[in-house]
C-alpha cells in the first residue's frame, strides 16, 4: 500500500519554512491505520519486546496500538512536569529550537527489550535522547520504528548502532 498518498503537506508549521508532515489524514482511513500498524507489528513480533517506549503526542497514538498488538507494556515519554512520579530528563535539538523530555525512573527494568516508536524521524534529537532515557534505566533497544523518516535531515545519522525501521521515507 503506498502510505504517502494518506500523508498531508502543512507549509510553515510550526513555524515559516517548516513543511509538516500531517499524519491525521492517514489515521483516518482505516485501511493505511490497520496497514501501518500491521507492517510494524510483523516487524517486532519475534524480538520479545517488552516495552514500546512512546514520545508525545503523535507516537502514543501508533504506541498503545503497538505495544497491544506485541503483546507487551507500553511507556510514555513526556515533555517536562506532566509524569506525575519521579523522571529522568533529557535535554535535545529539534530542527527547530530545543526541548525537554522525561520518563519515569521505575518505567522499565533493567534488560527489557525496547521498541521505540515515533511518528516522524526528522533530525533525530528527540528519539536520541529517548535512546539515552531507556539506556540509563538499563533497557536493551531492540529497534526505532517510525511511520515517516525524513532521510534528507539525516537523523538516523544521529541512531548509528540501532536497527532503524520507517514505513514512508522522503
Amino acid at each position: 500500500m503506498d502510505l504517502k498518498q494518506y500523508i498531508r503537506d502543512i507549509p510553515d508549521f510550526p513555524k515559516k519554512g517548516i513543511i509538516f508532515k500531517d499524519i491525521t489524514t492517514l489515521l483516518k482511513e482505516p485501511a493505511p491505520f490497520k496497514y501501518a500498524i500491521d507492517s510494524i507489528v510483523s516487524k517486532y513480533k519475534d524480538k520479545n519486546i517488552n516495552k514500546v517506549v512512546s514520545v508525545e503526542a503523535r507516537g502514543y497514538i501508533f504506541g498503545g496500538v503497538l505495544a497491544y498488538n506485541l503483546n507487551c507494556g507500553f511507556v510514555p515519554v513526556r515533555k517536562p512536569g506532566k509524569l506525575p512520579s519521579e523522571t529522568l530528563a533529557m535535554e535535545y535539538t529539534l530542527e527547530y529550537g530545543t526541548n525537554t523530555i522525561e520518563i519515569h525512573k521505575d518505567a522499565l527494568k533493567i534488560d527489557e527489550r525496547v521498541l521505540i516508536f515515533d511518528d516522524l524521524l526528522a533530525t533525530g534529537g528527540t528519539v536520541q535522547a529517548t535512546c539515552q532515557l531507556v539506556e540509563k534505566l538499563g533497557a536493551k533497544i531492540i529497534g526505532c520504528a517510525f511511520l515517516i523518516n525524513l532521510t534528507f535531515l539525516k537523523g538516523s545519522e544521529k541512531l548509528k548502532g540501532y536497527d532503524i525501521f520507517s514505513l514512508i521515507e522522503y
